[in-house]
């Protein structure tokens, strides 16, 4: 109704054309002409009374008999519903909804509009809360979807993952690639990003990846040991994101947005021949992007909000940085050793099928259980190795081990000198003497079985033969060859002269 009255005063008062007063009103010509001849029509007079209100007005220049047909209101879907069915069931179009629901009504709504409808009820459903951030409270970290390319020498490429932080009131950007997202890098370019602010905040935002949390929950979610105890080191406080909710990092996810158009699409035509280089041109771009003024404040940009509002409410960072250390859970195995980074390290044998904790740093092992340290090695860059100390062994096993090979022959040579000859024998033919050790102690045993005399004969009869091991020493018992007489093989036979056999100097 206010726009008909403007028309009136426009037309009565200004005396503007049709074609004026459309264009001042913002509609168009034929409104205006319908509004004027409705006014006639009904043979009012301007300006009207001050007891012409908005309702009267509009009665009299629409009476109900001549009010314009309006078309059959349709039945609206159950969009509620619409929104349901598509979270429940990832593989369900809404073009299937739609026909379901004309299947239930036939006079209803058009695809076209059906989903037009569908995007203003959502739109009206989702609204948002605008967080207001405090200087120096937060620090959002994410990683990037895009990554780059990493060439090397043998032609190989491969992908380096892009990491981003950004805080909360100036939106301050920092960006890092590194070689993967495991734990040893996700806490390195933390330290990176907080050495670039040059200060602390109070909270850090990150995703609920596997490296910061190990129990994703809305409620309480369980962070990494590693994690936690670098937050303590820097005195800061983690709090991760729910599950599924990037509005809750939206700092950050806009960071990474940012990062992606003013940043990657920027290198995106340069070859890199390693990460570091990758980084210095990231450090380059950076510069530009932080001081890049805002679209909407050009007097501003996040290097000057940063200096002015975050900067001096950042806590100081600590004397030291933080000595990268990694968390994980073992069981102790039966062998009372724990796995861990391909080796085995030992724990007390008492400790055998606990859980325990270990702690890594890049020269250091340790192994907690119920929080006090039980071991303590260092760490071996080798694979596949035992690292044992010698107090962990049960007694039984120390006095194991303390068998010199000297003790075992000495056993034997009371037995008689040939199979103190055949033990010597056994043990000089193992790559190590502790391999020899339990088929010498079967061939002591066989002795107080059958006999010393028998074992001395079957001895001999073994060293003369060459079958210097414990089954067939025990065969030549059982089948009674040590009551034969023994004699030395025959020599090998020279090999004849002929100038088709090469000799050994033609393999040298």
């Amino acid at each position: 109704m206010r726009k008909i009255q403007e028309i009136l005063r426009l037309h009565f008062e200004q005396k503007l054309g049709q074609r004026q007063i459309a264009r001042s009103a913002s509609v168009s010509q034929s409104t205006v002409h319908e509004y004027l001849a409705r006014f006639q029509a009904a043979g009012l007079q301007w300006p009207l009374d001050e007891e012409w209100d908005e309702q009267r007005l509009e009665a009299a220049l629409f009476p109900p008999g001549q009010a314009p047909c309006q078309p059959p209101r349709r039945t609206l879907p159950d969009f509620a519903k619409v929104r349901q069915e598509l979270e429940q069931h990832r593989e369900l179009t809404i073009e299937l909804l739609w026909e379901e629901y004309r299947q239930q009504q036939p006079d209803g709504y058009c695809y076209s509009r059906f989903c037009k409808l569908y995007r203003h009820w959502k739109k009206r459903q989702d609204v948002v809360l605008r967080q207001d951030h405090r200087p120096g409270e937060k620090l959002f970290l994410d990683w990037a979807g895009a990554t780059l390319p990493i060439h090397h020498r043998d032609g190989s490429v491969t992908q380096a993952p892009l990491f981003v932080s950004a805080l909360g009131v100036s939106s301050y950007t920092y960006a890092e690639a590194v070689t993967d997202q495991q734990m040893a890098n996700w806490l390195k370019v933390q330290m990176n990003a907080l050495e670039f602010y040059d200060g602390c905040p109070q909270l850090l935002i990150p995703d609920n990846t596997k490296t910061g949390v190990t129990r994703a929950c809305i409620y309480e979610p369980d962070l990494n040991p590693t994690y936690q105890e670098f937050a303590i080191h820097y005195g800061v406080a983690v709090m991760p994101a729910r599950p599924r909710k990037p509005r809750d990092k939206a700092k950050v996810e806009s960071a990474v947005q940012v990062v992606q158009r003013w940043i990657v699409m920027r290198l995106r035509h340069r070859r890199f021949f390693s990460v570091r280089e990758a980084n210095e041109a990231i450090r380059e771009l950076l510069t530009y992007l932080n001081n890049r003024p805002f679209r909407k404040r050009r007097d501003e940009c996040r290097a000057s909000l940063f200096a002015k509002i975050d900067r001096p409410a950042l806590k100081p960072l600590p004397a030291e940085r933080y000595d990268l250390s990694l968390w994980a859970q073992a069981r102790v195995n039966i062998d009372y050793h724990v796995a861990y980074d391909g080796n085995w390290y030992s724990v007390p044998y008492s400790l055998t099928g606990q859980q325990v904790e270990v702690r890594s740093t890049p020269t250091t092992v340790e192994i907690f259980h119920r929080g006090q340290r039980v071991a303590s090695h260092l760490r071996s860059r080798e694979r596949n190795k035992p690292v044992t100390q010698n107090e962990h062994r049960p007694k039984s096993h120390q006095a194991h081990l303390e068998w010199p090979p000297s003790r075992i022959v000495h056993w034997a040579a009371q037995v008689g000198a040939n199979t103190a000859q055949l033990v010597q024998r056994i043990l000089d033919d193992k790559p190590h003497p502790e391999m020899g050790y339990r088929a010498c102690l079967g061939i002591i045993r066989l002795a107080q079985k059958y006999s010393p005399s028998r074992m001395e004969n079957a001895a001999e009869r073994a060293v003369l033969t060459g079958a210097v091991s414990y089954k067939s020493v025990e065969s030549i018992l059982r089948n009674r060859l040590d009551s034969q007489p023994s004699t030395s093989p025959p020599p090998a036979r020279p090999s004849p002269d002929h100038e088709n056999l090469r000799g050994p100097e033609y393999f040298q």
